[in-house]
């Protein structure tokens, strides 16, 4: 077969997407699968009408090969690009948008009195309502992701319904318990922030909550008997989850390893004891895998994930990694060049800083794409698509996230970094505030010489802290209630809520809250006591809750331990701190995008 032959059967490939009988044409020339598309709708090709569908369907069939053409020509050339060029090579594509998008609008009128003239608007049908489907041609030009409220879709024509439950067919939604517009706005944001660079391997699934977001991920990853390495310091719900869940041996009976390291050094050892524990088990076929949450929760400390991640798939066991804390401002472990030291999943809360507004419950799992979502029927890097997240999990179960949380939440990205900014301010002048009374233990890493300080320098952006930490009266040694009527008066300044990640600072006390699930001993072997605060920084003015919190100590601790207060650093240094601080962090948020000759070449 001649060159050129090869090359018009690879177009009427291309252009056989576009055909009713995509999966059954027998064309073989685009004018032939012009004819067939009149056919299927039963239009004579000799009436006026045929011939002016028929010219169009040509161009229409011409133009999808031309678009497939233009998008090998940028996939081959986009690296190399002049800054000029991609300049000139995006606006020329969001032009052809608008022409496409002008295209559909005048198609609307004509499509509309069709649909009228079919229809009698009387007596028991007076209530029968329009055919909506190009009424919102003009919402592709919305400078802000569209909400998109509905249950379900038109279909367009049968073989294309058949793609689309077969998941070949990208553009089509069949239901949004499965897919919406706004969600995958979403979906397409969050993996662009997280991967970056790497963005073209990896999908996104959101769901309701950020516990709908880890159920689902640990429900495809997870097998009977299967074995778990789980870093200590987990969310209580996680713990909840594993423990109580999936460890039973009526469910799953998941073996559960708890890791109370930080580092490589701590891990390498760990994961050999483990593999020499269930060295009979894995040579039965049973997996091992390792979940962590960095930072973590309540102490916001940080893991070594890159390396953890190396020694772990250095014998293939795969790596979850709930990021929610760091948020993809602060760490991102997706964006490692070397990809053994990359997370196999990561997960968000969208429900804590991401969002930020605290009216929204929503979470997220990233993954490499053929881990995600594969077609039916195909197998990629041998993993078969029947695993994928999406038919294992997400087309079953239903914890789909609705248009107008997906909206919430990508609303609350636009601001995410400078929100993420002023949190490190607050978090480092008011850790460094309190670790300043000798009677206090302030467990985070944003305080000099702290045992997790050399890990938040080597994983997190900037170095920056975690908003996320603890302290215990423990070394003071007050009654409880004293501890209690102190704790009670931090309100207002102070707001007494379970969640985290909204713009106001929230205290609570974990082993009455959101660590309650753990027992006493967990809670100990946790760091976790009855006067342990979990503090979740806002970015709200910092020297006015350091006010408020030595005013009630003052109030309540002061008259039955004389000179409690007093013991915090002078009114002088805190403003100094303060200053200091907010100089530094500004001072490397700003430098970092880079020098304007870099832009410019």
């Amino acid at each position: 077969m001649s060159q050129e032959s090869l090359s018009k059967q690879a177009n009427l490939s291309l252009a056989k997407v576009l055909s009713p009988k995509r999966n059954t044409s027998v064309a073989t020339s685009i004018e032939d699968l012009s004819n067939e598309q009149l056919q299927h709708f039963g239009i004579d090709p000799n009436s006026d009408y045929g011939h002016a569908l028929a010219s169009l369907t040509q161009h229409l069939y011409h133009a999808q090969v031309d678009v497939q053409q233009l998008w090998k020509v940028t996939s081959a050339t986009l690296a190399g690009l002049s800054k000029q060029d991609k300049v000139a090579y995006f606006n020329a594509k969001k032009f052809l948008s608008f022409q496409i998008a002008k295209i559909l609008d005048t198609l609307q009128n004509p499509f509309r009195a069709t649909y009228q003239s079919m229809t009698k608007q009387t007596g028991s049908q007076v209530s029968k309502s329009h055919y909506p489907l190009f009424d919102n041609i003009t919402a592709l030009f919305s400078a802000t992701p569209v909400v998109v409220r509905t249950a379900t879709y038109v279909y367009a024509c049968t073989e294309w319904v058949d793609d689309a439950f077969q998941g070949k067919e990208s553009t089509h939604q069949i239901y949004s318990r499965l897919l919406n517009p706004t969600n995958i706005s979403l979906a397409n944001a969050i993996v662009d922030l997280e991967a970056g660079p790497y963005s073209a391997d990896y999908l996104a699934w959101n769901f309701n909550s950020g516990m709908a977001a880890i159920d689902a991920l640990l429900s495809n990853v997870l097998g009977h008997g299967d074995i778990v390495i789980v870093s200590r310091n987990v969310y209580g719900g996680v713990y909840q989850l594993l423990h109580d869940y999936f460890a039973r041996e009526n469910r799953l009976n998941v073996q559960l390893e708890w890791f109370d390291g930080y580092s490589a050094a701590e891990f390498a050892p760990f994961l050999a004891k483990t593999r020499a524990k269930y060295k009979q088990q894995l040579a039965e076929g049973k997996a091992l895998h390792v979940y962590l949450e960095s930072p973590c929760n309540p102490h916001g400390y940080v893991l070594d994930v890159a390396a953890i991640c190396q020694l772990s798939h250095e014998h293939g066991h795969l790596v979850m990694l709930d990021a929610t804390l760091a948020t993809p401002i602060l760490h991102q472990p997706l964006q490692r060049a070397d990809k053994a030291e990359r997370p196999d999943y990561v997960v968000h809360s969208y429900t804590k800083d991401i969002c930020g507004s605290g009216a929204t419950t929503a979470g997220v799992v990233i993954g490499e794409s053929y881990r995600m979502f594969q077609g039916k029927g195909d197998c990629v890097n041998g993993y078969d698509w029947s695993k994928t997240m999406f038919w294992d999990v997400y087309y079953i179960k239903g914890a789909f996230l609705d248009s107008e949380k997906a909206f919430d939440v990508l609303t609350g990205m636009k601001t995410l970094e400078m929100r993420i900014m002023q949190k490190v301010i607050n978090t480092t002048v008011f850790s460094n505030f309190l670790a300043s009374h000798p009677d206090l233990n302030v467990n985070c890493h944003a305080v000099a010489g702290h045992a997790n300080e050399a890990l938040r320098n080597s994983q997190m952006r900037h170095g920056w802290p975690c908003a996320l930490f603890t302290v215990d009266m423990q070394g003071a040694d007050i009654t409880r209630d004293t501890f209690v009527r102190f704790f009670d008066g931090l309100e207002p300044a102070f707001s007494h809520q379970v969640s985290i990640g909204q713009s106001n600072t929230i205290i609570l006390c974990p082993a009455l809250t959101s660590h309650s699930e753990l027992d006493k001993t967990a809670q100990e072997q946790g760091g976790i006591y009855l006067t342990t605060m979990r503090v979740a920084m806002g970015t709200d003015n910092v020297k006015e809750l350091i006010a408020h919190f030595i005013n009630t100590a003052r109030l309540h601790i002061d008259p039955v331990y004389p000179g409690f207060s007093a013991k915090f650093m002078a009114a002088d240094d805190i403003d100094s701190l303060y200053m200091q601080t907010c100089r530094r962090v500004s001072e490397q948020h700003f430098s970092s995008s880079g020098p304007i000759k870099a832009m410019l070449a």
